[in-house]
Order: C-alpha cells, then structure tokens, then sequence
C-alpha cells in the first residue's frame, strides 16, 4: 500500500510539472473551465434557493382556496357560500378574505391589499411591507395617501412594518382593517374576495376539492401543492432561458475538449515516446494523464463551485437575480439561505468533470500503445 501511495505521489509531482511546462494553456484552459462552473453552478444554486424559499414560503399558506368565476374571471364570492362550504365533509373551518390590488402612480407599482382582522387594526390603521416603506421612503407613524373608488383620498397611518421571514411575501404587502378596506373599494356588502379552507386531513385536499366544484359548479378550488407546482414550473422555464443562453460558452468548451481528444501536441508526443524509451508502462502514463486531468478538472470545478456559492448566497446573484426572481419596481431585497444540494453537485460534477477527464485520457492512450521510436520521430 505504501509503496502504491508513494508510485500516485510520483505521479502527481511529474504531472504538475508538466502542466506547469505548459502553463500558458492550461491557464487559458483552466479559466475557460472555471468560468463555465461558475456560470452553471450559480444558475442552479440560485434556483434551487428560491425554490426552497418558495416552498417555505408555502408551509403556512392556506391548503384550499375557493373562488368565484364569471365568465372565466375571478369574481367577488357571496358570504352565503361560506355555509355551503362549511357543511362539505372532510372541511374543518372555512374563512372569508378579503384583499384586492392597487395601483399606486407615484411608484407606477401595484399594492397588495389584504384585511387582517387578527392584528386588530382600528379604521384608519395599516401594516406594510418594507420594501413598499422603502420605496415610498414612510415608515412608523406617516401617512400613506390612497384614492378611494369614489375619487376621495383616505389617508392612512403606518403603525408598523411588516417583519416578514422573506420579503417575497411582504414586499408590496398593505394590511389595514375591514372598514378601511370597505371605503377603499367600496365592495358589494356580503361579498369576499375568496375563500381559504382547512381539512381535516390533507391528502384528501383533493378529494375535497372535486365535492366542492359539484357543490358550486362556478367555483375554482386551488389547492396548495398546485400553487407549488406553478412555482416550480415559473423557476423550470426561466432557468431553461438562462442555459439556452448559456448553450453558446458550453458548445465553446465542447469544441475546445474535443480539440483536446482529437490528438495531443508533438510537443506531448515527444514526451510520451521519451517516457516510453526509458521504461514508463502504457498503464504509467494512462494514470498520468488520469491525474492530469483529475487536477485540471477538479480544480475548475472546485473553485468555480466556490466562487458561484459566494456569489449566489453572499453576494446577492446579482448576475442571474433579474432573470430568475424577476423584475418589479416594488423589488424584494432577501438573502437566500445557504444549502447544497448533494444530487445537484454531484450531477454538476459528472457533466462537467468525467467529459474532461475522459478526453484527456484518449489521445494519452493512442499515444501510449504506439511505437516509441515513431512517436518520438513525430
């Protein structure tokens, strides 16, 4: 064993020594490769972060929301429908909300709107997320100005700021009270904007749902884990634009491998035919140009890994953020929590690490099985 570690030890010295005859290039080539880690693997973590804060997200958001449809839109939901719903069983509690959009022209951006009866807000009070505060440039104790549907202003006072775990939910989030909301918009009496739902058992959240659309053939149940699969396929598409956009450095490093495996230089011919003539074995010198690309790879890999880590979840993804969060003018600002996916590295690391080795290794072992005396001659 001693004596086999001591053989890769070796090995390893020659090897360096030999990139490092050749450092021009295998510089080049290294930063090519560490470039296209980086890139790669900051799409991915990046995605793979808001997935997982989307999916947090959604822990505590209701199981099954009901709305009202006419003539394919979303329409106001009468309160009598509360008590058809409360007597479908499997559903524990039912509960009307009202919320509603609004779009403020000093900002040009839209609010979300919701009642919150549980914060207790009296008529004139209200909640809002910190972005919304920071773009509006208020915070505790101004008023925010809003137009009420009949032209009139309602000025309302900001008593806190929303302290949410993720601005994703907050950032353009107003609670105020049932009344404020009422001379706001200004509502038919009765109505909600939906309805939020728990059962008594999850799985058959489903089930639930297909007694519900019977019970009230204009509704149009949503259920949790639909909303989470929406997500999931926004994040798909977006992070499939990103790689078509990066198909174009990945075809580079293709041709760029594949000039690799098509055949090695005189220089290294020369070389394998000297190491041939003075006694090195066809395996010998497979396992030197296995290590030769092990530390080429690994260290493109490694560092480039590295570098897309920090950049994704220290440094804000400022180079994928627009693309993959998306684009608004009340834009959230959060930090992603740190994680690494074992599946997703290892995967990362088959696609771009075995490629490289194994083109290193075939014109090695052309070169290796040939006469060393012609391979020498060139």
């Amino acid at each position: 064993m001693r004596t086999w570690l001591e053989r890769q030890n070796y090995l390893i010295d020659y090897t360096l020594a030999a990139l490092l005859r050749r450092k021009t290039r295998n510089l080049g080539l290294l930063l090519v490769y560490t470039l296209l880690v980086f890139l790669f693997a900051s799409v991915l973590l990046l995605s793979q972060g808001l997935r997982r804060e989307a999916a947090t997200l959604m822990q505590d958001a209701p199981e099954l929301i009901v709305q009202k449809l006419n003539a394919g839109r979303h329409d106001l939901l009468p309160a009598a429908w509360l008590d058809t719903l409360r007597g479908i069983r499997g559903v524990s509690a039912v509960r009307g909300r009202l919320w509603g959009y609004y779009y403020d022209p000093a900002v040009k951006a839209n609010y979300t709107l919701m009642v919150a009866p549980e914060r207790g807000l009296t008529a004139d009070a209200i909640m809002v997320g910190a972005t919304l505060a920071r773009v509006r440039e208020v915070g505790v104790g101004d008023y925010l100005s809003l137009r009420a549907a009949n032209g009139q202003p309602l000025p309302l006072k900001i008593t806190a700021l929303l302290d949410s775990t993720s601005e994703l939910l907050s950032a353009d989030l107003l609670l105020l009270s049932e009344s404020a909301f009422h001379q706001l918009f200004q509502p038919p009496a009765d109505t909600y904007t939906d309805a939020v739902l728990t059962v008594r058992n999850p799985r058959e959240a489903r089930t639930i749902a297909g007694k519900i659309t019977l019970a009230l053939p204009a509704s149009r149940p949503i259920l949790r884990a639909e909303i989470l699969r929406t997500y999931d396929a926004l994040f798909n598409w977006r992070e499939g634009i990103v790689f078509l956009t990066l198909g174009t450095l990945l075809l580079a490093f293709l041709i760029l491998a594949w000039d690799k495996a098509a055949g090695l230089s005189a220089e290294e011919k020369r070389e394998i035919g000297i190491l041939k003539a003075i006694g090195w074995e066809t395996g010998d010198i497979l396992r030197m140009k296995l290590w030769e690309g092990t530390l080429i790879s690994l260290t493109a890999f490694l560092t480039g890994y590295a570098l897309a880590y920090v950049q994704v979840f220290y440094g804000g993804a400022r180079l994928f953020a627009p693309v993959l969060k998306g684009w608004a003018v009340l834009y959230p600002e959060f930090r992603l929590t740190p994680a690494v996916d074992l599946q997703q590295l290892l995967v990362l690391l088959a696609v771009t690490v075995l490629p490289y080795i194994v083109a290193t290794l075939i014109p090695g072992w052309r070169a290796a099985i040939a006469d060393p005396d012609a391979v020498m001659r060139g």
